[in-house]
């Protein structure tokens, strides 16, 4: 039976590991398609405005260094992000991994009781 629970525990675990990559996968898409939006947006209102064409390049650089300023500031969050995720998923597979292991030792150990006590019971 514990086989059964340690197994119920492995997906559950890696379950969540996988929901939380989803997530973040998501979120990475969404902001990117934010962010392309903004800069869409904001070139597309710069050209349309009445202005000297100096002007509007400097308006498009200004804007196009923000932008790229906070897209970089976005892309070290999710970096960051990842690798807590991942030291997080590194811990929970050691520590499964040190479950499997005591639990398949623990059995073997039970097993081979029951074969020494079967095999007392029969020298009797």
């Amino acid at each position: 039976m514990p086989a059964l629970s340690l197994k119920w525990h492995a997906n559950f675990v890696f379950g969540k590991i996988n929901s939380k990559n989803y997530i973040m996968a998501n979120a990475t898409k969404l902001l990117g398609a934010l962010l392309i939006g903004a800069a869409a947006g904001a070139t597309l209102g710069v050209l349309f405005a009445p202005d000297k064409g100096s002007n509007t390049r400097k308006k498009i650089k200004s804007k196009s260094d923000e932008l790229i300023d906070q897209l970089s500031d976005k892309i070290d969050e999710a970096k960051d992000a990842i690798s807590t995720l991942r030291e997080k998923a590194m811990g929970t597979a050691e520590n499964l991994k040190n479950k499997v292991k005591d639990t398949v030792e623990e059995e073997a150990e039970m097993h081979s009781r029951k074969a020494r006590s079967t095999a007392n019971a029969h020298a009797h």
